[in-house]
């Protein structure tokens, strides 16, 4: 039986991964120190003799005992609101944590696969965002505590990879969405919908003519899945490269809720924030046979509904 650790494991994305490995007969393990994670994403999970959680700030001394095949590092707040309530935590994730976590794939052999973000490209200025494009950050506004940690977890999971020849993965996200993510999480499909299902106005920051690629989870987790029992190192980008206009996706979301909600402008809540984003996704096509299969619609009445359980 594989035996995987997970950090973060009590997050969005960690959440739904820990049920896949599951369901793929791997024993879990999930650190997480609940500053944006919660033990409600995984209470289905505590009786499972499978799965073990233990409350820990992967920032410090990681100490696993037993064999570990594959260490899963999804650890770090991920949302705009965190950038400005949680800069020095996502920094130390991404720079101590991440070393913490190779040094632990190091010293029992298991593959480390990094849970990078599309964010390392930036507001880019080549469109689609190919993996070879070196993105244009800006590493002392707002949103470079991210941008700038997430590069720099880049940098050391090779230099794991090429001096101590550490099996490593890097996968770049794309904007994901789905059932567990924070009601007051600041991304924009939770904003929007909790927005509409309250009967509140439905707030566009900008002009609405920026876009978003979305990716429903279990699409993006099959994803981690295929890259990680594969050959290929990475960085791939995994996302839907369906491209949608704020404005359109907010429409999208008023008739999906049938709400009587306004949609409303306001300034951008952040600098720098991307005026594009869509993945090219040839890679993750061609060398794991991954590409999105849940349509928008159906991802999205799925995360009305959790959301509608949630108000």
């Amino acid at each position: 039986m594989p035996r995987a650790l997970i950090t973060g494991g009590a997050g969005f994305l960690g959440s739904h991964l820990c049920d896949r490995l599951l369901r793929e007969g791997f024993e879990v393990v999930v650190m997480d120190n609940l500053i944006t994670g919660s033990t409600d994403n995984i209470a289905h999970l505590i009786d499972n003799p499978k799965f073990r959680f233990i409350h820990y700030d992967v920032s410090e001394y990681i100490y696993l005992d037993g064999a570990i095949d594959f260490i899963f590092h999804l650890a770090s707040p991920a949302s705009p609101v965190d950038f400005t309530t949680k800069p020095i935590q996502i920094l130390k994730v991404n720079s101590l944590g991440t070393h913490k976590a190779l040094g632990l794939a190091r010293a029992k052999g298991a593959t480390f696969f990094l849970a990078s973000t599309s964010e390392v490209y930036g507001d880019p200025l080549v469109h689609p965002q190919v993996e070879e494009y070196l993105g244009n950050v800006n590493p002392v506004g707002i949103r470079g505590v991210y941008d700038e940690a997430k590069r720099f977890a880049e940098s050391i999971t090779m230099a794991y990879h090429r001096f101590h020849g550490v099996n490593t993965k890097i996968v770049r996200i794309f904007n994901t969405y789905g059932p567990r993510m924070r009601l007051s999480d600041g991304r924009v499909v939770p904003n929007f919908v909790g927005q509409a299902l309250r009967g509140e106005d439905i707030t566009v920051y900008g002009d609405g003519t920026q876009t978003r690629s979305f990716c429903y989870c279990t699409d993006l987790i099959d994803g981690f899945y295929r890259l990680a029992t594969s050959e290929q190192t990475g960085p791939i980008n995994i996302g839907n490269p369906t491209e949608r206009t704020m404005l359109e996706f907010a429409q999208n979301i008023k008739d999906l809720t049938e709400s009587n909600s306004k949609i409303v402008f306001k300034p951008l809540l952040t600098p720098d924030d991307p005026k594009q984003r869509k993945p090219d996704i040839t890679k993750a096509k061609t060398l794991l046979g991954w590409e999105p299969k849940v349509s928008l619609e159906q991802g999205l009445s799925e995360t009305i509904a959790y959301f509608r359980g949630k108000i």
